[in-house]
């Protein structure tokens, strides 16, 4: 028998790769609403239709919902009942400047290059990806016509998506 733990044994180092702040927050299933989120199959959604079956005799009553992926547009379904728990994305929208689009010159690697945003404060950010959709071409098309752009970048659950884009603003300096 041990009288004491060895002076090693307790120190544990913890690395961490984020700014530790949580990407989603619980949510008792009956509060959420129409066009809120939620994390159905580890996939950030945007509920689009739920509908509360009755208490049956043997329970709790259950929450149907159905979502799109707020980056897939995928369809998602989830049947809880209404006194769980469920996960819901914390989302935020940045917009940027746009500087370049870096162009995908690697032939073995499928898809788009990448957008070079800037931030208000001057801070440069290059590692989204032109979307591969409609909103891609288009910003793509009106970036070669040299119209001064902002792109919305949409994140959630540790994944950066460009959801849409506009003409900056004139005279703003």
């Amino acid at each position: 028998m041990r009288a004491m733990a060895d002076a090693n044994e307790h120190d544990v180092t913890f690395e961490s790769t984020d700014s530790g702040s949580a990407m989603t927050f619980p949510l008792q299933c009956s509060a959420l609403r129409k066009n809120g989120h939620v994390v159905i199959k580890t996939r950030p959604c945007k509920i689009i239709d739920m509908s509360t079956s009755k208490t049956g005799k043997h329970g709790h009553a259950k929450v149907n919902l159905v979502a799109t992926d707020i980056f897939t547009g995928r369809k998602y379904e989830d049947l809880s009942p209404s006194t769980h728990n469920m996960d819901v994305p914390i989302i935020t929208r940045m917009e940027y400047t746009l500087i370049d689009i870096e162009k995908n010159t690697n032939d073995e690697v499928k898809g788009r290059g990448f957008l070079s945003l800037m931030t208000e404060d001057g801070t440069m950010k290059e590692d989204v990806k032109v979307p591969d959709s409609e909103i891609g071409d288009k910003i793509i098309a009106d970036f070669e016509q040299g119209l001064e752009l902002m792109v919305t970048v949409v994140s959630a659950m540790g994944e950066e998506h460009a959801m849409s884009h506009k003409e900056a603003p004139k005279g703003n300096n």
